[in-house]
């Protein structure tokens, strides 16, 4: 116990932000709290390493108000009709904790999941589970192995607790290079993470290639699958590994409701996980506790409404192929995308490109990597993404 709580006092130390970093994380999503290390240029763009950076806009402090927001991978088309109705007629609860509630909807998920309730760990939003797992694991140190570009919210705490980041770039095809991860494996990796579609490419790996990868490789070491945007495929439940779980293998299968399900200020997340897995996150972390009353009914209903899921899948889709052929005929080269956003190249510096987007009020992302600047833009509506296309004739054209 000495030495649990030295390591937390340890942890609690080494995470202090520079000023530049704490103003930065809310727009960056690294972390609810302020408790990440964030490592900023000359320039006040986020370096992840020496091939991965993300440009932050001048205008950060301002919260501009945008036309077309696309930065933030929410899905425009707000909650459930059966959600919001269930928020409404449970507000008048706020003032009570959701334990029993909380109970009902992970028996619920286990149902859905087809695991048992000791399966399953509650989180406000899966970027929390994400961040809890590497606080746990790695507050002895270790390594986490995952691609480069990849959602950085897990690595970023895993480096603050004490770990280190082995990443591995992804193929030329855009899918996680398995058989350079599996080779990557020492004797001070203590996970291997892999978001599924990933953050930011919006590109997927071959699901049967990554059961197998999975299957053999968390008999060496857990395995994490964020699968935060795998809904966003018709074929999204074939291609989930929680299949896994139920197998016994030690795999960590995260999932939320901020996307499709629109429900990303209720804050609602869960993981599907081994028994044991999970009570070693829960000895130091509570699961479930920052989730509101109201957001627990939210998240029932917006289980039932099937037909609002195949509703934003199927207009998100329609948006999605609207921009990647507009971007096309304009003369650039998205990259395929599976998910609620879209990447492609540009030829101007990313910290002038935010800035000459805001002025058009169209909120998108930048990022540098393989060599090359990259816009990622959130899928909006049809009227947003036609903004959107304006925009970009405007500013890169």
């Amino acid at each position: 116990m000495d030495s649990l709580k030295t390591n937390r006092r340890k942890w609690l130390k080494t995470s202090a932000l520079t000023v530049g970093g704490i103003v930065a994380a809310p727009y960056l999503g690294f972390s609810k709290t302020p408790s990440v290390p964030l490592t900023l240029d000359s320039d006040g763009n986020a370096i992840y390493n020496a091939f991965f950076k993300e440009f932050i806009p001048d205008n950060l402090r301002e919260f501009p108000v945008y036309s077309a927001k696309l930065n933030a991978n929410e899905n425009p088309y707000g909650a459930s009709p059966m959600a919001l109705e269930a928020l409404k007629n449970s507000a008048f609860g706020s003032n009570r904790y959701a334990w029993k509630e909380l109970y009902q909807l992970v028996d619920k998920i286990a149902a859905f999941e087809e695991v048992t309730p000791e399966n399953i760990m509650m989180g406000p939003g899966s970027s929390d589970l994400l961040e809890k797992t590497a606080m746990v694991l790695f507050m002895n140190g270790g390594n986490v192995i995952s691609a480069d570009p990849a959602y950085m919210s897990l690595i970023r705490v895993a480096e603050a607790a004490g770990g280190t980041w082995k990443p591995v770039p992804l193929k030329k095809d855009w899918s996680h290079d398995l058989e350079a991860m599996e080779k990557a494996i020492d004797s001070e990796t203590k996970l291997i993470y892999i978001c599924n579609p990933n953050n930011p490419t919006g590109t997927i790996t071959d699901s049967e290639a990554l059961l197998d990868f999975c299957s053999r490789v968390s008999e060496k070491v857990p395995v994490f699958i964020d699968e935060a945007y795998l809904w966003f495929l018709e074929d999204g439940a074939r291609q989930s590994m929680v299949s896994l779980v139920k197998e016994g293998k030690d795999v960590i299968v995260a999932r939320t409701f901020s996307k499709i399900h629109g429900m990303a200020g209720l804050r609602v997340g869960y993981a599907v996980a081994q028994e044991d897995t999970l009570n070693k996150l829960q000895k130091i972390t509570r699961a479930g506790m920052g989730i509101t009353h109201p957001s627990v009914y939210a998240a029932m209903a917006a289980m039932d409404d099937t037909e609002f899921l195949q509703k934003s899948r199927t207009l998100n889709a329609t948006a999605r192929n609207y921009t990647f052929s507009s971007l096309q005929e304009i003369g650039f080269e998205p990259v395929p995308s599976h998910t609620s956003f879209m990447i492609f190249p540009i030829d101007m510096e990313g910290k002038e490109f935010l800035n000459k987007m805001t002025q058009q009020k169209v909120g998108v992302r930048a990022f540098q990597f393989l060599d090359q600047k990259w816009c990622r833009v959130s899928i909006g509506t049809m009227d947003e993404m036609q903004l959107f296309i304006q925009a970009i004739n405007k500013v890169l054209v």
